[in-house]
């Protein structure tokens, strides 16, 4: 019985310490930390991308990691990852990124393996 509860914490301990592992430590965008402010343009080509992340784990290493990457990408005006509903929102300018970009740069965020998007859907701003 000692074992089995020994081995237990000691894998639910492994579990929380190696989940998000790939983004422990690393400074998120639009903390103290990065400093670095991203001038906002007006967009020539205002567009709202609404799709599903998979593959998250935990709100603030994954979900945060996923809206900082997304966040820097020339022609990204607001980003919106909700880890409940498994779902992120893009303010963009589709002038200068495409639906396709946003999806390869949510999948290749930590291992290049762990998120996978779907559900993709946009629309035009006026």
């Amino acid at each position: 019985m000692n074992f089995t509860k020994s081995l237990l914490t000691f894998g639910l301990a492994s579990t929380l310490l190696f989940s998000c592992k790939d983004t422990a430590g690393k400074p998120v965008a639009g903390t103290d930390e990065t400093s670095t402010k991203k001038e906002v343009t007006v967009a020539a080509k205002p567009e709202t991308a609404s799709f599903k992340i998979e593959g998250m784990t935990c709100a603030m290493g994954c979900a945060k990691t996923i809206e900082s990457k997304l966040s820097g990408l020339e022609g990204v005006q607001k980003v919106t990852v909700d880890f409940d509903k498994k779902e992120a929102t893009v303010d963009f300018d589709a002038a200068v990124l495409s639906p396709e970009k946003l999806a390869k740069t949510v999948e290749a965020t930590g291992d290049g393996e762990t998120y996978k998007v779907s559900g993709m859907q946009t629309k035009g701003k006026v």
